[in-house]
C-alpha cells in the first residue's frame, strides 16, 4: 500500500493518504522560523502497522532536512523513529537539562 504525504500548512500538520485520497494519520507541529517541533503523530487504527507512522517520520525529516531546520521532537514517536534512524540526529536537537 502507497502513501502520499503532504504538508498542510494552515492546519500546521503533515497529512498521509492512501491511495483513495482519504487521510490515514498525520503529524503536527509548531514551526518557529528555523525551528520545527514535531508534537503529535497520530495514524487511523484500521492502518496501524502497515508503515504509515514510518512514512510519516521520514517525510516530515526529510522536509525538515531539506529546508535546512533545526527538530525538535516533541511527539514520542517521532523521538523514538529518530533513535532508530541515526541518519536524521544531526538536525535533531534533545534537552540538554540535567534532570535532579
Amino acid at each position: 500500500m502507497q502513501f502520499t504525504v503532504t504538508d498542510a500548512p494552515t492546519r500546521e500538520r503533515f497529512e498521509a493518504r492512501d491511495e483513495a485520497g482519504g487521510v490515514v494519520g498525520f503529524v503536527t507541529y509548531q514551526l518557529t522560523g528555523p525551528i520545527i517541533a514535531y508534537t503529535h503523530t497520530e495514524v487511523d487504527p484500521a492502518y496501524e502497522g502497515k508503515g504509515v507512522g514510518s512514512t510519516l517520520a521520514r517525510a516530515v525529516l526529510d522536509d525538515a532536512r531539506s529546508r535546512g531546520r533545526t527538530v525538535v521532537p516533541i511527539c514520542p514517536f517521532i523521538a523514538d523513529w529518530v533513535v532508530k534512524h541515526p541518519e536524521y540526529e544531526s538536525i535533531v536537537v534533545r534537552s540538554t537539562r540535567k534532570i535532579k
